[in-house]
């Protein structure tokens, strides 16, 4: 299976047809991306067009809205409001303050309302996932090279002191997502 996913990350066509990676492995992967995806540090940005984060399922209880009255409207920065870089710093950083504003080395935003998953449910979810028109316009393999370029993705994965993480990297993600895509992008 290594062998596999690393020729499908050189973008082998001829691993591409491999019929090793069963519907069954394609599901499984998809649990692992959905328990990372639904995950607060994951989900709690991935709002819709109201543009309110959450901090819900962090420490700060259920259905908690981010503090402050953060609202990112249309622009996905706050900029109607508050932006994000208010407190938000744009600057790399080990995070190594509990409970101070979290820094990574780009501007923070919400991320395309396209993206927003929020509570979405297993299948829901994954049907938007593996529909670009649905996705803002990504296949398998550029949301892999997202998951792999993100500032933002690399800070939920190590978001610093005292910050909840979801399960695995994000290497072990892009791993499932190519298990999911050469199963074919199989939901339940």
């Amino acid at each position: 299976m290594r062998l596999l996913l690393a020729l499908l990350l050189m973008g082998s066509a001829a691993a591409a047809q491999d019929t090793t990676i069963s519907r069954q492995d394609g599901l499984a992967a998809w649990d692992r991306i959905y328990a990372v995806a639904s995950h607060p540090r994951c989900s709690n940005c991935h709002v819709g067009e109201e543009g309110v984060p959450m901090w819900d399922g962090l420490g700060y209880g259920t259905g908690v809205v981010h503090g402050m009255n953060i609202k990112a409207d249309v622009s996905r920065i706050g900029a109607d409001t508050i932006p994000c870089r208010t407190c938000h710093i744009t600057a790399p950083s080990k995070n190594g303050v509990p409970h101070a504003a979290p820094m990574i080395g780009d501007a923070w935003r919400l991320p395309p309302v396209e993206l927003a998953w929020l509570g979405k449910p297993s299948d829901v979810l994954c049907a938007q996932l593996r529909d670009p028109d649905r996705n803002d316009g990504n296949d398998v393999t550029s949301l892999i090279d997202h998951l792999r370029a993100s500032p933002f993705v690399a800070w939920g994965f190590a978001p610093g002191a005292g910050r909840l993480a979801p399960p695995g990297s994000v290497e072990t993600l892009a791993e499932d997502l190519l298990i999911w895509g050469a199963a074919d992008v199989p939901c339940e």
